[in-house]
């Protein structure tokens, strides 16, 4: 697999078609349209003039009303349900949108009803609150003052002691009186009665203690009667929204026509997206655009009844970082699109690391895993997922490394004797079975072969990272690089000959190999690494670049290799956690209560390790393997096509 061959589409069309040929390429949805270049622009052209953002507003008040049916009236159907299909034809019609605006202008219209009897709920619901304090007052909320009595409402700190406000107040006047209506453990809610030629005197005495001055508006009630009327006024809100929402219930019949509009909106604004890039004259319509060289001949059979003029060209070197990056898969490597996308798509002139790293992630990830029972979980539930909910694209990449992982977790599951643990095992200890009986053959096993096991992922880990330096050497050689592959790649490639002789000298695995032909290669390499890593630098930077180069070489290659040591650390933590769930379980020697935790246990277990065997088979390709070759910054191709939301196309 590689990286689709993109060639530059420049194309001159009759105003008149412009519409029609819009659509037809949409349903081809193999042309991506930018930005017409500098030098083609003339006097005369000018940008196309759409209302891209009507379109999207459309969109997102329909998708508004969408939302609104799923919550006030939940649709009903299986867990797993593919998408309904629709003719391209039928998404490309935009005829169905405006009795769909109206349809959702009603919707969103009645949310906005019961957004504002919410307003009104909290307002009687503040005012419940502000007068709560003063119920067991027999006095109108308005009262002010009398012919000869000024009245005060408010509210003093609970730490203040009131009797030294009232002895303020007595300071103030001799007729002044406070009241104290009720209080929490922050507030004490007071009236306060004085003369009303001593106001100003008793508000003076009252702010050294903190006295905040309270009013209310009202038609002389009490405040028992504010709270009654407020109640009251509540329970009518409260049927009120309730019928509201009942009227957006009684719509859910028109939930399959919104989502339809939806995704007609979302391809007619997609249009009008393409169409803001174009450039025109009275009667003609410039395009620019990139088509992938495979579908260049399905392209001339689309444009041939337009009679248009148009040409294709292959990308320039100074290009390639403008061309946008395609992705050549089949069923294996698709399966890795989505962690391709998590990192970041290769370079137009770059590789495409998919096939080269689908074998090694589903391996690395069923090594991590290890179990026969999990593999067979991940297996079932991607068989299912594609059978009943028919994914495309993203879901079904996703669908396909489930799949592929769950497969080789049953193998190497299979080869290490596990499933769900030693879950069989303690199945015949409660049933009474002889010693033994559950255990399954194994060609090893995490719990006791751990050395085997360590050695063996370090060993991968070498395999590995060597993979990503064969590719990083063919790529300088076909650039005309050979030089770097040699003192760079090469070098290493010795150095690491001679370190393996020796090793196999010194181990007596391999006696009959001369210890000093190990050393000399050894030597020979090291040489040819010093030499690689200072032979571009000059004066005195070739000394400092002599440790630079062998700090980085040494201590690189080292923490390259443990990185591949989590491997084995998490296929042992799954087994060790499995086993301990098992254990525990079996503990009360009960098949209920066995049953009960192995649920739950080997659930947490298994979601644990779904998705840290994930994160970390992650991070060996996108740092230890992709750092050996990999050239990211490529742009996805982003297409004129049809991308439904709610639908799946099919032919017409």
């Amino acid at each position: 697999m590689a990286i689709v061959k993109m060639k530059k589409l420049r194309l001159m069309v009759i105003r008149s078609e412009k519409d029609r040929l819009l659509r037809d390429l949409e349903r081809f949805g193999c042309v991506e349209f930018s930005e017409m270049d500098e030098e083609l622009r003339s006097e005369g052209l000018a940008n196309e003039s759409v209302d891209t953002l009507t379109l999207r507003n459309t969109q997102n008040t329909i998708q508004n009303a969408i939302a609104l049916l799923d919550r006030y009236a939940p649709e009903k159907k299986p867990l797993l349900t593919a998408k309904p299909q629709v003719e391209v034809d039928t998404l490309l019609d935009a005829s169905v949108l405006k009795s769909a605006q109206e349809r959702a202008a009603e919707i969103n219209g009645l949310e906005e009803k019961i957004k504002r009897l919410a307003a009104e709920e909290n307002r009687q619901n503040t005012l419940m609150e502000s007068v709560r304090p003063w119920l067991e007052l027999d006095l109108p909320l308005n009262t002010a003052s009398t012919e000869r009595a000024a009245v005060l409402w408010g509210s003093i700190p609970a730490r203040v002691e009131l009797s030294d406000v009232s002895s303020a107040l007595e300071e103030a006047s001799d007729e002044a009186e406070l009241f104290r209506i009720s209080g929490d453990k922050s507030t004490n809610y007071v009236l306060i009665v004085c003369i009303r030629e001593a106001v100003s005197a008793v508000q003076e005495k009252l702010r050294p203690f903190g006295f905040t001055a309270i009013s209310f508006n009202g038609d002389g009630e009490t405040a028992a009667q504010a709270y009654d009327e407020a109640s009251n006024r509540l329970k009518v809100l409260a049927q009120e929204k309730e019928s509201v929402r009942a009227e957006i219930a009684e719509r859910a019949s028109f939930r399959e026509e919104l989502k339809l509009a939806s995704d007609v909106a979302g391809a007619a604004a997609a249009r009008a997206d393409a169409e803001g890039r174009l450039m025109g004259m009275d009667s003609t319509v410039m395009m620019q655009g990139w088509v992938p060289a495979e579908k260049e001949q399905e392209l001339a059979a689309i444009l041939e009844p337009y009679g248009c003029a148009w040409e294709t060209e292959d990308p320039s070197p100074e290009e390639y970082p403008d061309v946008p990056v395609q992705l050549k898969n089949n069923r294996v490597t698709d399966a890795l699109n989505m962690v391709t996308n998590m990192y970041s798509l290769p370079a137009y002139d770059g590789v495409d690391p998919n096939p080269l790293m689908a074998p090694f992630f589903i391996l690395f990830y069923g090594l991590m895993m290890a179990d026969m029972g999990y593999g067979l979980i991940m297996m079932i539930a991607a068989l299912v997922a594609m059978a009943k909910i028919k994914p495309r694209k993203g879901t079904l990449s996703f669908c396909r490394l489930l799949l592929y992982c769950g497969i080789t977790t049953f193998i190497v599951g299979a080869l290490t004797g596990g499933f769900f643990g030693d879950a069989l095992q303690q199945i015949g200890k409660i049933l009474g079975k002889p010693e033994g009986w559950g255990v399954l053959p194994s060609l090893f096993t995490p719990m006791d072969d751990t050395t085997m096991i360590l050695i063996g992922s370090m060993a991968l880990g070498l395999v590995h990272l060597n993979a990503g330096m064969v590719i990083s050497a063919v790529e300088k050689v076909k650039k005309g690089d050979g030089a770097s592959a040699f003192w760079e790649e090469g070098a290493l490639w010795v150095t690491l000959i001679g370190i393996i002789l020796f090793a196999l000298n010194k181990t007596g695995v391999a006696p009959a190999v001369p210890e000093t032909v190990g050393k000399a290669i050894l030597i020979v390499g090291g040489l040819m690494i010093l030499y690689g890593g200072t032979r571009s630098a000059t004066g005195f930077g070739k000394f400092t670049s002599i440790f630079g180069t062998l700090y980085s070489t040494v201590t690189g290659w080292f923490g390259d290799i443990l990185s591949y040591t989590r491997i084995m650390a998490l296929m042992l933590a799954g087994s060790v956690i499995a086993t301990v769930f098992n254990t525990i379980g079996g503990i009360a020697n009960n098949m209920v209560v066995f049953i009960i935790i192995f649920l739950i246990g080997h659930a947490l277990n298994f979601g644990l390790n779904l998705l840290g065997c994930y994160v970390h088979d992650l991070r060996l390709q996108c740092l230890e393997f992709f750092g050996k070759f990999y050239k990211d910054g490529g742009r996805a191709f982003a297409p004129l096509a049809v991308n439904p939301k709610y639908y799946d196309t099919v032919e017409n």
